[in-house]
């Protein structure tokens, strides 16, 4: 069974240099081992998804400016996360705050095409169906 996504989850984005971390705000009042548990409402940029290092998307306007500059040679620039899509699917039977909860298979999708993905759920302790 797939583990419960909770606060301090380590995520990676398939254009981003570096893992970041899930921060879940505490406002649903639900804990899973101490933690907050997450819900597919937890995608907002810089508030609960943090930049990936560097991104290499040509899709992100900044790398697309940057690679012009360099003659057409990819030239990543800092990370940005744009989420403004909740992550999919959800867990439609578990609801934290009267929303689906999330597991380490969710995705969510960046704008700037890149796939961001739980590598690690936060805690190994609560599976959910």
């Amino acid at each position: 069974m797939p583990m419960q996504v909770c606060n301090t989850a380590q995520l990676m984005c398939s254009f981003g240099a570096a893992p970041s971390a899930l921060v879940v705000l505490p406002v649903n009042r639900v804990l899973t081992s101490n933690q907050p548990a997450a819900n597919i409402m937890d995608h907002k940029p810089l508030i609960n998804i943090m930049p990936f290092g560097v991104c290499s998307s040509p899709a992100n306007p900044s790398v697309a400016a940057a690679t012009a500059a360099a003659l057409g040679v990819l030239t990543p620039m800092p990370c940005v996360p744009n989420t403004p899509a909740p992550w999919v699917p959800g867990i439609p039977p578990v609801l934290i705050g009267n929303q689906p909860a999330i597991d380490n298979t969710c995705k969510l999708m960046c704008m700037w095409g890149g796939v961001i993905q739980v590598l690690m759920p936060g805690q190994m302790t609560h599976m959910i169906p």
